[in-house]
């Protein structure tokens, strides 16, 4: 029985472990996963290790720790310097990360996304930067401050800090912070957003399970918007598929989530 976990401070909201053990469960694969409240990322590797977990899934706010973490990181992961999935290797740690394929599953249903202004500047939002820049958008950053900022401009984004923000219209929003997870906070003062929402096509929140005051907003001013749902089962069917080593179908892992959905 292989042992699996998602590590995250805060973690008890993760709808994870009952996707990943619906699947183990519908599909016979001899494995559990639970959740790791944690707090400290500096200790996620001997964490991982004193608990003998065959892979991990990282959220917020050590994706960038999980990096550091690894023996050797595999695939778009070296580009953007943060993991969210671990597997464990012969004793050596293999990061990935699969969040911005799953967030492109979640926004494919959006139409001609050529440009996205992101609010946020963490490891999810990195992820995010680099797949739409791979993907020919043009990208734009909005933290509330520089110091984050640097990645973002070094790979050709344009950058913003709350107070030097120029208002452009915008395809799609997309709020990578953790604004709205255990409060009702906005990701940035609520005139910014409100100017940003009367410009944008489509918005959409990395959070999920809940509607955010983010998102509310978006709503209110009748805009098409998704929340972080289908970004989390994008990722996590891809996440599983390495779990299992691709021995199972990634139709049949997907349909087994979708399930998960509804329980």
């Amino acid at each position: 029985m292989k042992l699996f976990a998602i590590f995250g401070d805060p973690v008890a909201h993760s709808r994870s472990p009952l996707m990943h053990n619906t699947v183990f469960k519908n599909l016979n694969y001899p494995a559990c996963y639970t959740r790791i409240h944690l707090q400290d990322g500096e200790k996620l590797r001997e964490t991982f290790f004193a608990l003998k977990l065959s892979g991990a899934n990282i959220t917020v706010p050590h994706k960038e720790a999980a990096y550091k973490a690894c023996d050797e990181i595999r695939g778009f992961a070296n580009k953007v310097g943060v993991v969210n999935t671990i597997i464990q290797e012969n004793g050596r740690l293999i990061g990935y990360n699969t969040d911005a394929d799953g967030f492109l599953f979640a926004i494919s249903e959006f139409k001609d996304i050529n440009s996205v202004l992101i609010l946020g500047a963490g490891g999810t939002a990195k992820a995010l930067a680099a797949k739409f820049l791979e993907e020919d958008m043009q990208v734009s950053v909005l933290n509330r401050s520089q110091g984050r900022l640097h990645f973002f401009k070094e790979i050709g984004c344009k950058v913003f800090n709350w107070s030097d923000f120029e208002i452009s219209h915008y395809d799609l929003v997309v709020n990578t912070t953790s604004a709205g997870l255990k409060d009702e906070e906005l990701p940035a003062p609520q005139n910014l957003i409100e100017a940003i929402l009367k410009n944008v096509n489509y918005a959409a929140d990395a959070i999920y399970g809940k509607v955010t005051p983010f998102l509310q907003m978006a709503k209110a001013k009748g805009l098409n918007y998704k929340d972080g749902a289908d970004m989390l089962l994008g990722q996590g069917v891809l996440a599983n598929e390495l779990f299992t080593q691709k021995s199972i179908e990634k139709a049949a892992i997907k349909a087994a989530m979708q399930k998960s959905f509804s329980l």
